[in-house]
């Protein structure tokens, strides 16, 4: 019987600042998640934070996009929105861009990805939370899982994934969406993902069975509110084994920290430092960004665990050269390449200060 497995995600009110999510605002969202599986709206869910967002780790029956879902989900950041205020806290509701709910959550403000299946005899699948970067945050990692053999030794010894992968690639900006198979169609691929501040990976799928592999959140906060609200903070759904790479291939493309956009009110790029669920409040900074990975076993759509997957002193390394990174792009200040290429600040306060002194300039 096909489950899903939704994961939405929102930023509803910061705790100092951006830096972290007060406890009884998370509370709120597990208590709301409790009722949810008790009325049997959900088969089991689990409230998770990363930084200052909320993520709603969910598992039902009722099929991606449906109303009902998504309608808990909003009213769950909403009710925690309230919670925030209470409590003074920063930016409350900041990513629930619209007034009332209209059907589905994709467009309101929070992020969303969501991913069908057919449960397996074991089932092992990994939730990453990221803060402080931005959607298309993914396509480097997916790239090194599901189509780097370097990365991952699977796609050239294992019968199961030498067929490869197919990549959905959303053109954020222009709301169109086109397929590449890898590994055919790497070079093509590598054109467009390779610009992750126009073009995200949506979905990964196997090419041997089409079962969906991997799912990213590609919600752009600032074009659907058309200024700078705040970064989109993405989430990704992988599954692990079997057909697809194994726990420690999906993982190993973190101990690098590449360099993403996001850190200090979204506009510098920073390392993505991997990090265990209690070292997931940036700081300084706003930053480095972070990504949390919380493995779960699926036993009859409930969730076993999670397990906190970089809670793993092998990932050391990876987080002192983040902060060696962040120490060298910091001495930049408000210098490209730190801060972000003008087109990319264009949701951000930049173009006031720049209209404001467009009379200074004159022709040469």
């Amino acid at each position: 019987m096909p489950q899903t497995l939704s994961v939405i995600k929102a930023d509803i009110g910061g705790f100092v600042g951006h830096s972290s999510m007060h406890p009884e605002v998370l509370d709120y969202g597990r208590e709301q998640v409790a009722q949810a599986v008790q009325d049997g709206l959900l088969i089991d869910g689990q409230a998770q934070a990363c930084g200052d967002d909320m993520f709603l780790i969910l598992s039902h029956d009722r099929g991606e996009d449906d109303e009902t879902l998504h309608k808990f989900a909003w009213d769950t950041f909403q009710g925690g929105t309230e919670v925030a205020r209470k409590l003074h806290l920063y930016g409350a509701g900041q990513d629930l861009l619209v007034d009332a709910f209209s059907g589905n959550i994709r467009g309101a403000g929070p992020g969303s990805a969501e991913l069908e299946l057919v449960e397996r005899p074991s089932e092992p699948i990994i939730v990453f939370m990221g803060d402080k970067t931005s959607a298309g945050a993914f396509n480097l990692p997916f790239y090194k899982m599901f189509a780097d053999p370097f990365n991952t030794a699977g796609l050239v010894i294992a019968e199961s994934l030498h067929d490869g992968f197919a990549f959905e690639v959303h053109d954020i900006a222009n709301n169109k969406k086109a397929v590449f198979q890898s590994p055919d169609e790497i070079y093509d691929l590598l054109v467009f993902i390779g610009s992750p501040a126009h073009y995200a990976v949506k979905r990964v799928v196997t090419r041997s069975t089409g079962e969906v592999a991997a799912v990213s959140s590609t919600d752009k906060l600032s074009l659907i509110a058309g200024r700078y609200v705040g970064k989109d903070d993405p989430t990704a759904i992988v599954r692990c084994q079997g057909n697809f790479p194994a726990v420690g291939e999906v993982l190993e493309p973190f101990s690098t920290p590449y360099i993403v956009e996001g850190f200090m009110r979204g506009s510098h790029y920073g390392p993505w430092m991997p990090v265990s669920l209690r070292d997931a409040n940036p700081s300084r900074f706003d930053g480095p960004p972070r990504v949390v990975a919380l493995g779960f076993q699926l036993a009859e759509g409930k969730f076993i665990g999670p397990r906190d997957m970089f809670d793993d002193p092998s990932f050391d390394n990876s987080r002192k050269e983040a902060n060696t990174i962040s120490d060298i792009l910091r001495k930049h200040g408000p210098f490209e390449p730190h801060r972000l290429p003008l087109d990319e600040m264009e949701y951000t306060t930049m173009p006031v200060v720049a209209e404001k002194m467009a009379s200074r300039w004159t022709a040469l």
